[in-house]
């Protein structure tokens, strides 16, 4: 890795007296995804709120294309667990929200909308309300909102944590056929650990609070990925690996 997309370095986080992360350092190259697992209030979303810019850390560095971005805004896409849709627009008009609320949507920005909607599976449904549409729908709606943004760099924090199993499972693979089609890095966060290998090409590990990243671990499965790849021998033994890491005693380091 040359130059990498995003560079975190020596990243500390603290609300009050409390550590949320600790010299948390991560690098992802440009193209790359990158999921982030580790237990429950180990920081994962503050490291994104950080990268996004809407927390400011006690101390460290977010370098985006190497330009400290730190207290900036603007730069990322992210996208949360909840669509946050607003029920009295339309797809295209969820799609062109960014742009409604920054500069005004023209009309170039909703033919851009319904393109996308029409690429990935919602061209029937451009005029329908979020009422009307599923939860794989809906999140689906969420993410071409936050590519409509043509960032480069994509935050998405558990997008389908709150789906069925059989729905999940549809979303990751539409998840990898947009990701095989746009130029985008992506960083995920995720509590599924057959989640994170079946997407990503890496994956980092985090200790419990205050955060850090204490391994990686590498994700050489061939793309693009199939159903098949879920129960194959080599998913197996890297999400082995991957538990064995997240209960490793070395891991659990918490503060009282």
């Amino acid at each position: 890795m040359i130059q990498p997309k995003i560079a975190v370095e020596h990243l500390t986080c603290r609300f009050g007296p409390t550590p949320v992360l600790e010299d948390l350092d991560l690098a992802v190259g440009r193209g790359e995804f990158v999921s982030i697992v580790g237990p429950s209030g180990c920081g994962k979303s503050t490291l994104f709120n950080v990268v996004s810019g809407l927390v400011r850390p006690s101390d460290g560095h977010v370098l985006l294309d190497g330009r400290d971005v730190v207290g900036e805004t603007g730069h990322v896409g992210y996208m949360l667990q909840k669509d946050l849709l607003v029920p009295w627009r339309t797809v295209v008009g969820n799609i062109v929200l960014g742009a409604s609320l920054t500069r005004g949507a023209t009309r170039r920005d909703r033919e851009e909308a319904a393109a996308l909607a029409t690429r990935y599976g919602l061209g029937d449904f451009l005029r329908h309300y979020p009422h009307a549409l599923s939860g794989g729908m809906r999140q689906r709606v969420a993410l071409m909102r936050t590519l409509a943004g043509h960032h480069e760099l994509l935050l998405l924090d558990e997008p389908f944590g709150a789906l069925d199993a059989q729905t999940r499972l549809e979303m990751q693979m539409w998840l990898l056929e947009v990701f095989s089609g746009v130029n985008a890095t992506i960083l995920f966060i995720t509590h599924d650990v057959d989640e994170a290998i079946f997407l990503s090409d890496r994956i980092a590990v985090m200790t419990a609070r205050p955060g850090r990243v204490a391994a990686e671990l590498a994700v050489p499965l061939p793309r693009p990925r199939r159903i098949e790849t879920l129960t194959s021998p080599e998913l197996n033994s890297i999400k082995a690996e991957a538990l064995r890491l997240l209960h490793h005693r070395d891991l659990a380091v918490t503060v009282p």
